[in-house]
């Protein structure tokens, strides 16, 4: 950590409550740890959501790109599906 900064956050007494037990049991060595691992997540998981939506709005422009939608005739796709499972299981036998 080379620039490492103070900030004062406010938590709620349960949550300073739940950091402090962490830290007694021994899962973390210092409060500042344990807010430091959550932020990582936090970042890590915008990361992935910002991901799944670059993904999202590209499969939407593909599909929006890829004419005009026909209706489906139910039995044939079960047909279809059917077939392909049993395709499927037998490749695997």
């Amino acid at each position: 950590m080379s620039d490492v900064q103070k900030v004062s956050i406010a938590l709620t007494g349960e949550q300073i409550s739940v950091l402090r037990s962490a830290v007694e049991a021994g899962e973390y060595a210092t409060t500042s740890e344990i807010v430091r691992e959550a932020l990582r997540e936090w970042q890590w998981k915008r990361e992935m959501r910002s991901e799944d939506l670059h993904r999202l709005r590209a499969q939407w422009r593909a599909g929006k790109e890829s004419g005009v939608a026909a209706p489906l005739n139910l039995k044939q796709t079960r047909e279809r599906a059917r077939r392909k499972l049993k395709e499927t299981a037998e490749q695997r036998a």
